[in-house]
Formats: structure tokens, sequence, C-alpha cells
């Protein structure tokens, strides 16, 4: 077994079913995807560590959201495999990866161009003929392939996406970490009969995805 599949197999069992991740097309997903390949070289020997970890190679810091994390919003989501999925702020592409896995189709959005390249890149170089990546802002997501049957945000946000609500289906849902508030919450937001239900499922904090920060306020 290689290194990063020793690292990977380590990862799932010491930070993925340990915090109570036990749907077993997650967990297969989480040790099929190789991590490495979504992270920049000299950063891999980082890739199955327990934080977020910064993919960006540039001043705005991009990051992959911790495994953990990961996995305990992909079982919420409870994707099927005839969902139509959209991953909000991909960066190099891994959840929208780990989501292709477990959907019929996945849409992916990345706001930095030199980022969107990377996750194609990546996405094509695992075969994945069931994702696309797009340039778009986190705030926009992409209506072209909406509605969705489930978004999840790769990030927290301090505001809420009213316009990616709108791309749910009815029945969809919305995951994300929501940093509205302290302590920041993994939440689900529901679409059922015209209306939207919030739930909090978790603590959790992670990044703060571009577009989807609070307002400055005025200061004198």
């Amino acid at each position: 077994m290689s290194g990063f599949s020793t690292a990977r197999l380590k990862m799932v069992d010491g930070q993925v079913r340990t915090n109570d991740v036990t749907d077993r097309r997650v967990i297969d997903a989480m040790l099929t995807v190789p991590r490495e390949a979504f992270v920049p070289a000299a950063r891999q020997a980082l890739a199955y560590l327990d934080l977020d970890l910064d993919v960006s190679e540039s001043a705005a810091k991009r990051f992959l959201i911790k495994p953990q994390l990961t996995g305990k919003l992909l079982q919420a989501a409870e994707i099927a495999e005839d969902d139509n999925v959209l991953v909000v702020g991909c960066a190099t592409g891994y959840l929208a990866a780990l989501a292709a896995k477990l959907a019929r189709q996945v849409t992916a959005t990345e706001s930095d161009p030199a980022l969107a390249a990377k996750a194609k890149d990546a996405l094509a170089g695992l075969g994945l003929t069931n994702v696309s990546c797009k340039v778009a802002s986190c705030i926009e997501g992409d209506s072209s392939a909406a509605p969705y049957d489930v978004i999840i945000l790769n990030g927290a946000a301090e505001v809420m996406p009213d316009g990616l609500l709108g791309q749910l289906k009815e029945g969809g849902r919305l995951l994300g970490v929501s940093a509205e508030s302290r302590p920041p919450r993994a939440v689900i937001v529901t679409h059922t009969h015209g209306e939207f239900g919030h739930r909090a499922l978790f603590d959790a904090a992670a990044p703060v995805l571009p577009g989807l920060e609070r307002a400055a306020a005025f200061v004198f």
C-alpha cells in the first residue's frame, strides 16, 4: 500500500468514522478519491491532516474543508444515485469529486479561474465524466443546470445565500456552515411546499467563502 493510500485509510478511520460518519457510500468515496490529487505538490504531505487545507497559489486564500466536516456534510446530504448536485466554491474540486461518486450529475462552481482550471484537470485525471466545473461566484451558483436536489457549500457563509436557495428543487436541500452567529454551525436548509426550513446539525467551523461574507459595518 502506498504512503498516500495508507494516509487515506488513516484519515477515514481516525477522522471520519470517529465523527459518526457511518454511511457506507460516503466512506467508500472517501477511501477511493485521492485527496492529494487536489493539493499543490508542495503541500501534498498535508493532504490527509485534520485541517482546512490551503490550496491557493495567490494572496486570496482558498481551502479544502476538513475531512471530518466533508464526510459529515455528505452524510447529512443523503445524496441519492439519481440526484443532481451543485458544489459551491469547490476550490480544486475535492468535494465535487466525492459528490460525483454518489450522484448522477454534479456541477461545481469556483470564482477563481486558476483554481477552476486546476479542478477541471484533477477531475478529468480521475476519469470522472459526470461532473463539470464552471467559473462563477459563490453567490450566483449555476442556474443553467438547476434545479438541484442538493447544494453543498465548500465552506462557510456569513449571509444567507438566497440566490442559491432559488436553485433548489422542491424537496431539495442546501448544506454548509452558517457563520451568521456564534458558534458557527453546520446547517441544512430544505425546500418544501415552496417554503425553506432551516435546521442546525452540529457545531462546525470552516473558512468563509468569497462573496458570502457579512458586509462590513459602517464606522465613523
